[in-house]
């Protein structure tokens, strides 16, 4: 199968590209994932190896800061079933689990982020890319290999 690309976000103050590059083995569960259309991603289309661009949000200058890669399949998100956790979700049961995740590899850091503003300013050559589209929240999107190439050109 060939391989695939994809975007994640994540808000730096929880989970930055620099946070990822310090776990051991640089790899960390992308946990707490609540959209069925990102869990759909990750169970059905994500393979070890895919590539990853690490997309820092909800922050001053969001944006494309790191490389990273798939390191597992999906698997269920323990974070569901802990009531003490924020992500726990009362209506998923371990025999029948509702959320799943993937391990994430850092890759490295951009030589200098792309930026959300950046991406729009080449919407013509990005057009499809979900991210730059007003009002896209998904944490999880794919990424077509013409933008994933077009994307690294701009570092």
């Amino acid at each position: 199968m060939p391989q695939r690309f994809w975007l994640m976000k994540s808000e730096p103050e929880t989970f930055s590209i620099d946070d990822l590059k310090k776990r051991p083995k640089k790899t960390e569960p992308w946990d707490g994932v609540r959209n069925y259309q990102a869990r759909n991603f990750m169970r059905d289309q994500m393979q070890v190896g895919d590539g990853v661009f690490f997309y820092h949000s909800n922050c001053e200058v969001p944006g494309i800061y790191g490389l990273a890669e798939i390191a597992s399949t999906a698997y269920p998100d323990p974070t569901q079933f802990d009531p003490q956790h924020h992500h726990y979700d009362p209506g998923s049961k371990p025999e029948e689990p509702r959320w799943l995740l993937v391990d994430v590899r850092y890759q490295r850091h951009l030589k200098r982020p792309i930026t959300l503003e950046t991406l729009r300013q080449h919407e013509k050559q990005l057009q499809g890319l979900a991210v730059i589209a007003r009002g896209n929240r998904l944490s999880v999107m794919p990424v077509r290999p013409e933008h994933w190439q077009a994307i690294l050109a701009l570092e």
